[in-house]
């Protein structure tokens, strides 16, 4: 409550000394409501903090007389969740990916477990909606520079690629032919590529010198028409698809240093389930193809 200066004497109440403008305010005592409740939170606040974790200490927080822990209910949480789990679990990795459409049960479950997967672990490279970006594949198209069956996406999670943790690892490693040909040939061959998936020549004369280096150095790999081979992981350069850029300085940088892009080998850091899973998602976000095709 606050009254003027010339009123503060119509009642017996003190006033708290202070003046603002010639008002002052008067030192009414606090509602016995309020008062209690406060006193009532400091001795739950004290009840708190030796119950539960609460003060820092130099390792770690005093663990409180019940030892509760959010790690440890977490922990208690996902072993609960796993066993639940735990039978279609093992019937998914018990069947062959191939197989899983026939079970609309099994399916909808490995669908919605390999999104999830795929959300925490491979999102930050592939994206969220994993139509790729600068050097990570989009996984939406149908360009897979290993394979886009079930089974060659699951191999190709589980074991990753050019990394050194798992001997089993998709390797390939394209040379770096700033070593091997000169500036003026790899230009060539640039000039080449750029047009070997139907784009105008950006210099027709170099475009057609550089055909004879590339079916000398680059064919073996990338074969005669351009069209890759995933049996090496060499991309396919005719479809208008580029891992790290299809413009004319981007290629001949590429060729000149070449790429060593490395995948971890999930099946290290993940279940067995867990892996079938998000190869299932995978497959079937609209770039995977069938063992038929």
């Amino acid at each position: 409550m606050s009254k003027k200066a010339d009123d503060k004497h119509e009642n017996d109440v003190p006033t708290t000394g202070h003046s603002w403008d010639g008002i002052e305010e008067y030192d009414n005592p606090m509602p016995r409501w309020w008062l209690y409740t406060f006193y009532a939170c400091i001795v739950w606040g004290i009840g708190y903090t030796i119950a539960y974790p609460a003060w820092p200490m130099i390792n770690q927080a005093t663990s409180g007389l019940l030892g509760y822990s959010t790690r440890g209910a977490l922990a208690e949480d996902l072993q609960s969740a796993e066993a639940a789990n735990a039978a279609i679990n093992e019937q998914l990795v018990s069947v062959a990916l191939t197989e899983v459409s026939a079970d609309p049960q099994l399916q909808q479950y490995a669908v919605n477990m390999g999104a999830a997967v795929f959300r925490t672990n491979c999102s930050q490279c592939h994206g969220s909606g994993a139509a790729g970006a600068v050097g990570f594949p989009n996984l939406l198209d149908d360009a897979w520079l290993w394979g886009g069956t079930v089974d060659a996406i699951h191999d190709t999670i589980a074991h990753g690629i050019r990394n050194e943790d798992d001997p089993d690892a998709r390797y390939s490693e394209m040379p770096a032919f700033g070593e091997i040909l000169s500036g003026e040939e790899i230009e060539q061959v640039a000039h080449y590529v750029y047009t070997i998936g139907g784009r105008d020549p950006l210099n027709a004369d170099l475009a057609a010198a550089g055909e004879e280096t590339f079916l000398y150095e680059c064919a073996a790999c990338h074969m005669d028409d351009g069209s890759g081979n995933v049996d090496l992981g060499a991309p396919a350069l005719n479809d208008a698809i580029w891992l790290y850029g299809g413009d004319i300085d981007t290629i001949i940088e590429t060729v000149t240093y070449s790429r060593f892009g490395v995948m971890p080998a999930w099946g290290l850091r993940l279940t067995d389930a867990e892996v079938a899973a998000v190869a299932t998602y995978v497959h079937g976000l609209g770039g995977g193809v069938t063992e038929a095709e």
